[in-house]
């Protein structure tokens, strides 16, 4: 008789709400917080988590294209600049999308062999990923959502190949617009890379 009055209906309903609670707190704490949180396909299809460069303090991502007009330019000067600096801290990572009108239409493998031959990059270059849209890479969403708002970054799309994300300790800090080649904001990169070091004295 006594067991009528207790029902197991609350018991499950209880442990259910207790389940999805913690599943809900499980995946907020999984969200990405920094660059070192993502994971994404090299250009040779094998997925890399992008912790591995934690001990690259100041981190430059640009969407890349084979066929742009900013190619030639900012191709040669990426490189230089992670020559210059590689040392000190700075990593280039080269994210080639085919988005703005169709001038990264080859594969992977070809993509890699352009930038190896034409330009002998030092710095990774991964698989072609879309950067606008609700198909858009999740780092690219967290990429214009996080970064600090300015003139250079008043649509929150993307606009056009070659724009430029600083990140500084694994968070964005600053987007550079797609006419803004490296050589225009090289005294930044410096400045972050000074900034990084004395923060670790």
């Amino acid at each position: 008789m006594l067991s009528g009055l207790f029902s197991s209906k609350p018991t499950c309903l209880a442990f259910k709400v207790l389940f999805l609670t913690s599943l809900a707190s499980s995946s907020a704490f999984a969200l990405p917080r920094t660059l070192y949180d993502f994971s994404l396909k090299d250009g040779t299809g094998k997925t890399q988590s992008l912790s591995v460069y934690k001990d690259k303090p100041v981190v430059l991502i640009v969407n890349v294209a084979s066929r742009c007009g900013y190619t030639d330019s900012n191709y040669r000067q990426l490189q230089v600049l992670q020559e210059k600096y590689g040392d000190d801290g700075l990593q280039v990572l080269a994210m080639p999308s085919n988005e703005f009108g169709g001038q990264e239409p080859g594969s992977d493998a070809e993509i890699l062999k352009f930038t190896k031959e034409k330009y002998a990059v030092t710095f990774p270059v991964f698989s072609k990923l879309l950067v606008n849209g609700p198909q858009a890479s999740d780092l690219y969403k967290w990429l214009k959502a996080e970064t600090p708002k300015d003139s250079s970054s008043s649509s929150a799309d993307i606009r056009w190949n070659f724009t430029k994300f600083l990140l500084v300790n694994g968070l964005p800090v600053k987007r550079f617009a797609h006419n803004q080649a490296p050589n225009d904001f090289e005294g930044e990169i410096l400045q972050a890379l000074r900034d990084a070091a004395s923060k670790e004295l």
